[in-house]
């Protein structure tokens, strides 16, 4: 495995880690026994980043999670939990529910401080909302020592430019920008380097798209993204070769990104990640299939409110 600094942090961060969303049962009714042996096999191989959110399985992610390091020496892991949305359609970002929502993580995970907190997707609350509520709430938190770092998450990378125009970060999470088919994240990197921010990228199959299976009923893709990312698929397929395999190596390829998220409840999987980033890449395979996406690359969709939906640093 290989490893990264993460921003100004002094964090070393494994290239592949482990997102834990899997283990609340988000994408299919999980074992628990099981999920909690995938966490194990995950850092017994060397990933050593692990992150969560209250939100996913609506608490039931960081409750198994919480088993299953509750039995692992906590300096062999950092941990990364979120705070601010806790449903669908459930959001607050005020002070008190932030430094809450910490409290009741801690007892979850079995664990008495977090690495590194999020705000949870913050492009779905008006922006003045997080900078008066959940910005100081963060300060409180690292002061307390129940936090290390702090930093904000969303799928707008305008989330993270808004953020920083007021306040100093020291990580961001974004999602399904640093993929075979959008690689728009690399847009915001000089932003985030001029501010010495770290940053971690997550889904790099989009949210399920790049797989020969259909994308989840509530995938947000127009149908030209789901149909060319299907087509790469399948393409991948006929080569004999499983597109999660390129599309992992290719988002744990580039130094500029310091680690990217991958979630299973399935030890067999991530032992097949870890290994494959240790793979060289197929780069004919792989222009390939950037050919095949290139009509949608970097065509993403809209999330939360308009606001947060324009980009002004390119």
């Amino acid at each position: 495995m290989r490893y990264r600094q993460l921003g100004q942090t002094g964090l070393d961060v494994s290239v592949l880690s482990f997102g834990a969303s899997s283990l609340g049962s988000v994408f299919r009714e999980t074992n628990e026994a099981e999920s909690i042996r995938t966490v194990h096999e995950a850092v017994d191989l060397g990933i050593n980043l692990i992150d969560v959110s209250p939100y996913y399985g609506l608490t039931k992610a960081e409750t198994v999670l919480g088993k299953a390091i509750g039995q692992m020496d906590r300096s062999r892991f950092i941990l990364s939990t979120k705070a601010g949305r806790y449903g669908e359609a459930e959001f607050d970002f005020s002070t008190e529910r932030i430094i809450r929502s910490v409290d009741e993580s801690l007892k979850r995970l079995q664990t008495d401080y977090i690495d590194i907190l999020y705000l949870h997707d913050i492009e779905f609350v008006p922006f003045h909302e997080v900078a008066e509520g959940a910005f100081p709430a963060l300060d409180a938190l690292k002061q307390s020592g129940k936090i290390r770092y702090f930093g904000v998450s969303g799928l707008p990378l305008s989330v993270f430019e808004k953020s920083l125009a007021v306040k100093p970060l020291d990580s961001v999470l974004s999602y399904c920008h640093y993929a075979l088919n959008d690689t728009s994240l690399l847009d915001v990197v000089p932003l985030l380097e001029q501010h010495g921010v770290g940053l971690v990228n997550a889904s790099p199959l989009s949210m399920g798209l790049l797989s020969t299976r259909p994308p989840a009923a509530w995938h947000p893709a127009p149908a030209d993204i789901q149909q060319a990312c299907r087509e790469a698929a399948e393409h991948c397929t006929r080569q004999g070769t499983d597109i999660a395999k390129l599309a992992v190596q290719f988002a744990t390829a580039d130094e500029r990104i310091p680690t990217t998220l991958v979630s299973t409840a399935n030890p067999e999987n991530i032992r097949k990640n870890i290994a494959w980033t240790d793979e060289p890449m197929d780069t004919q395979l792989l222009q390939e299939v950037l050919d095949i996406l290139k009509p949608v690359h970097n065509k993403s969709w809209l999330s939360g409110r308009s606001e947060y939906n324009e980009r002004t640093f390119v």
